[in-house]
Order: structure tokens, then C-alpha cells, then sequence
């Protein structure tokens, strides 16, 4: 199964982690998220860092101000998470897909489904979630390898993602368990 998925890491960031739009949350998954990485590394299972790099004209500045600048250390990967990656793309919207070469990465590697992890899950993760939906992919979000500002909003999202989207939502070791 492996061959057929990939594992999008959404939005694992200084600022979105331990930075001007961090939380507790957010810093909560990355242990069991760097885990799920190891595993998946063994498995061989390509993983993808997805990264908000902002320009200044970019419309979520207007909404959440400066965050995630580009070449800034705000828009690196938290060090805990560093190299864990087969690929990097940048991008500018909360959805993954948008003006990025997401997809274009996916097709070329047969990828079917797609494991979503990261931050923050009633954003990023959610519209992630859209765009793959869209354009036909299976869609797993592991419930312990994404964080949103507080539970309730965590909750919601997962809700909103299985019953709107079809999202498998699991455990990291439920997943692990199905490799």
C-alpha cells in the first residue's frame, strides 16, 4: 500500500509551532509526528513538507499580519522535524494545492492517497483536505499528528473533514498498524 501514499506535512513551521502563531498544541504533535515519520521513512513512503513563505502582498498577511516570511526563520521547519522530508514546496494560501506543484508531484508518483499531518487543522489542514478532495484523492488525517488553536476547533475540523471530504480520520498508530 505504501507505494500508493504519500504523507503531506502541512505548515510544520517556526512561527506556526513554537512562534507568533504557535501554541501548545501545535508543539504537543511534533514528537509523535516525528515518529510517524521514521516509520513512514522505513516504509519508504514519500513525505512532503508543505510551508507557508510569504511575500508581503500575499492576502493572508492583510488578515493575520506578517508571518512566515520568506527566506525568514519564522517560515523553516521546526529543527525537531528537519530532514525528515523527500521534498519541499513552498506556498502562499492555506491550501497545499493552490499554485504549488503539489499535485504534479503526487501524479508522477502514482500517489492515490494522501496522509495528512500538521498545522493547523481547521485551516491549512482543512483546505488541504478540499483541495484533495477535489481533485480525487483519498484523504487519511492522523488525529495525533494535527493541532489546531485549541481542542474544540481540532475536533470540529476532523468532524468536518470526514463527514464533508470522506477523511479517514486515525491515530498514527492506526495507520502504522495498516502498513
Amino acid at each position: 500500500m505504501g507505494e500508493e501514499q504519500a504523507v503531506i506535512v502541512i505548515d510544520m513551521i517556526n512561527d506556526f509551532v513554537t512562534g507568533k502563531l504557535g501554541s501548545e498544541h501545535a508543539e504537543a504533535v511534533v514528537p509523535n509526528l516525528r515518529d510517524f515519520l521514521e516509520r513512514a521513512k522505513e516504509e519508504d513512503i514519500l513525505k512532503i513538507f508543505v510551508q507557508d513563505s510569504h511575500e508581503e502582498d500575499d492576502p493572508e498577511i492583510s488578515h493575520w499580519g506578517p508571518h512566515a516570511m520568506r527566506g525568514e526563520e519564522g517560515s523553516e521547519t521546526v529543527p525537531k522535524l528537519d530532514g525528515l522530508a523527500n521534498r519541499k514546496l513552498n506556498k502562499r494560501f492555506y491550501d497545499s494545492f493552490y499554485k504549488t506543484d503539489l499535485e504534479k508531484v503526487l501524479k508522477k508518483n502514482e500517489i492515490v492517497e494522501v496522509i495528512l499531518t500538521g498545522v493547523t487543522t481547521n485551516i491549512c489542514v482543512q483546505n488541504t483536505a478540499a483541495g484533495a478532495f477535489y481533485r480525487g484523492f483519498d484523504i487519511v488525517v492522523l488525529k495525533d499528528c494535527t493541532a489546531a488553536s485549541s481542542m474544540q476547533k481540532h475536533e470540529e475540523a476532523l468532524d468536518y473533514m470526514e463527514s464533508i471530504f470522506g477523511a479517514n480520520i486515525l491515530s498514527s498508530d492506526e495507520m502504522i498498524e495498516k502498513w
